[in-house]
């Protein structure tokens, strides 16, 4: 049997400046203990990069992002990456942990209206217009000038050019995907994106998630496929290969993965892989 892969993963720490503050930025060429190379590791927070200049690819669980100036990266907790760099990569990278907007918006769903995180379907990089993209390095310079003269309520002020930026990339990103980039659509299309989340290993039916939300599954396929383009059962489906393609990178077994996310045997679980990406799980695995 192959040795387990090591998937190292990084925690975000809320006083590095003293005070609790529970966002970050740096220059990704110069901060310290960034990784930029091959190591597969994850993060604990989310996070953005902004890249001015560098090629390469950015592996994000099985999506390669090309690295161009221009190009904006969308992180979510939990996801498995690394970098292939060709050319020295300069930019910034933007980070923060969920309770830096969650407390103070006091809307625990608040990060799943935005259409970039937690994201299955459609890809968490894009490029935008040189215009756009200084737009928003301009906010970027405003949060790091904040960084650098800290007061008791630079907290509020980061937190209000942050929000700022959130809604301005998702504009972008909908009109680059030619999907809707309102944030609000339906309270229990949020629910739903926070489940799969954070419920998925116990409730992987659309009838789970229906008993939790109290909404008929037609209902819930509607509020889905206005918002995400898929079915309830498509976005399952698309979280559930995401978390096999995890197990898969750490080198365990198919019968080991099979049953531990609840298939009657191996053979069931290749042909479910195989349907959705095209590929068997030990090919997928070749492929890495």
């Amino acid at each position: 049997m192959e040795p387990v892969t090591k998937i190292k993963t990084y925690h975000f720490l809320p006083c590095k400046y003293g005070l609790e503050l529970l966002l970050d930025i740096g220059r990704i060429e110069t901060l310290n203990h960034f990784v930029l190379d091959s190591t597969l590791h994850q993060l604990s927070f989310y996070e953005i990069l902004f890249i001015e200049k560098g090629a390469g690819t950015f592996t994000l669980d099985e999506n390669k992002i090309p690295i161009t100036p221009g190009t904006t990266i969308f992180t979510s907790p939990g996801q498995v990456r690394c970098w292939e760099i060709k050319e020295k990569v300069e930019g910034y990278t933007l980070f923060f942990d969920k309770d830096f907007l969650y407390l103070f918006f006091s809307d625990e769903l608040f990060l799943y209206r935005f259409q970039y995180f937690h994201q299955y379907s459609f890809p968490t990089g894009m490029k935008i217009p040189e215009v756009s993209f200084q737009k928003c390095m301009n906010l970027l310079h405003e949060i790091e000038g904040e960084f650098g003269q800290l007061q008791n309520d630079s907290g509020h002020l980061i937190r209000s050019v942050l929000y700022q930026l959130l809604v301005i990339l998702n504009r972008y990103y909908a009109s680059v995907y030619h999907i809707q980039g309102d944030t609000y659509v339906h309270p229990d299309f949020y629910r739903f994106r926070s489940l799969l989340e954070n419920s998925f290993i116990n409730d992987r039916t659309v009838e789970a998630y229906t008993r939790i939300l109290n909404v008929s599954p037609g209902f819930l396929n509607k509020i889905c496929r206005q918002f995400s383009g898929l079915s309830a059962q498509q976005m399952i489906h698309h979280k559930l290969i995401s978390e096999i393609k995890k197990e898969l990178y750490q080198n365990k077994s198919a019968k080991e993965i099979a049953y531990g996310f609840g298939f009657s045997d191996p053979s069931n679980f290749n042909r479910f892989f195989k349907k959705l990406t095209g590929s068997t799980p030990q090919q997928y695995r070749k492929s890495l």
